[in-house]
């Protein structure tokens, strides 16, 4: 008796499709199945996709699923067609691996046959169900319209793909005083300095490895922060203390490119820098769970609170849009304290 099992959606749910010939002992052994349903719309009996399901119709498990060959050349096309748009390599890498997640949970189908309802099934089944956080859902949806835009034959219609409701977190920011026990705590030169030039110039840990000797302006004290997100250049502050520990740091570490090594004169790793800072808080005694770029929103938080316009810190940061700075009046604390507490009146 011959069968074939395949992944399907159906209505919006993630079934296992079983075809073969009308066959009355076959259909007596699908009933058997509790989850089995006939499908009228795709003439086929279907059963849910569990893990125990793939292994009784010969389908791989969900963690050892990989694209087909299809899906693995169309990855390799969508990664050419990044670079020639000159995306940047970490986009490139988030874009492609969520594009594999993607067109692996649908390895058994051909790219010209995944429809919108299949966007949907991934995003219950596999981003919802995983508790996925909804920013990278947005980084899956980016990946797809992208990738189908350049794919010739589809049934898939990018311009009915919605992205998730974005969520209004509010960024998590230290005091002044919590930022300079921090950075007082870090007895090491090297990430002492780091740290501090993270903090004073509002960087992104990205652009603060990249960072070289020359983009140092000492006479003008200003930083020229080179190709960084969304490849546009910008100018930041250099602080006066900051200059001189750079100058100190210079006279130990001799650097002479980029201005922060690992080891073997290697490019310093983010995930090193993240580690500094959490050893640092620690010292320091911060129990809140901090990153890197925490440094970066109490910077800005810390301008606005001493009254610097928002025009000026949007260009400080580089955000090309208002709206994105604007989130830091949600979290300054210059205007609450004006406000009396009912309770203390």
């Amino acid at each position: 008796m011959k069968w074939k099992a395949q992944l399907i959606s159906h209505k919006g749910e993630a079934r296992i499709a079983i075809y073969f010939e009308k066959n009355p002992d076959l259909i007596a052994r699908i009933k058997k199945f509790p989850s089995a349903r006939w499908s009228v719309t795709k003439t086929c009996w279907h059963v849910a996709d569990t893990n125990e399901n793939r292994i009784k119709f010969k389908l791989p498990l969900a963690h050892t699923l990989l694209p087909n060959k299809e899906g693995m050349d169309g990855i390799a096309t969508f990664k050419r067609y990044l670079f020639s748009k000159r995306y940047s390599q970490n986009t490139i890498e988030t874009y492609t691996d969520a594009l594999r997640a993607f067109l692996t949970f649908f390895n058994t189908k051909s790219i010209k046959d995944i429809t919108n309802e299949d966007v949907i099934t991934f995003n219950n089944e596999h981003i919802l169900k995983n508790k996925y956080s909804s920013s990278y859902q947005n980084q899956v949806v980016n990946a797809i319209k992208l990738f189908f835009k350049i794919v010739q034959e589809k049934s898939i219609q990018i311009d009915r793909i919605h992205r998730p409701k974005r969520e209004k977190k509010l960024p998590k920011v230290l005091s002044k005083e919590e930022v300079f026990k921090i950075i007082d705590a870090t007895e090491n030169l090297k990430h002492k300095t780091l740290l501090a030039l993270i903090y004073s110039a509002g960087l992104r840990i990205s652009e603060a490895l990249n960072m070289k000797l020359t983009d140092i302006d000492s006479e003008r004290m200003l930083i020229h922060v080179k190709n960084a997100k969304g490849k546009k250049d910008r100018y930041t502050l250099l602080s006066d203390k900051v200059l001189v520990l750079l100058r100190e740091y210079y006279l130990v570490y001799k650097p002479t490119d980029y201005l922060f090594y690992g080891h073997f004169r290697s490019m310093y790793a983010s995930r090193s820098a993240q580690l500094v800072l959490k050893n640092a808080a620690k010292k320091a005694g911060i129990q809140k769970d901090i990153t890197l770029h925490t440094l970066r929103h109490s910077f800005a938080t810390h301008l606005l609170e001493n009254g610097t316009d928002l025009r000026y810190i949007q260009d400080l940061l580089g955000h090309s849009s208002p709206k994105t700075t604007m989130i830091y009046t949600h979290v300054s604390n210059d205007s609450l304290k004006k406000i009396t507490n009912p309770f203390d009146i």
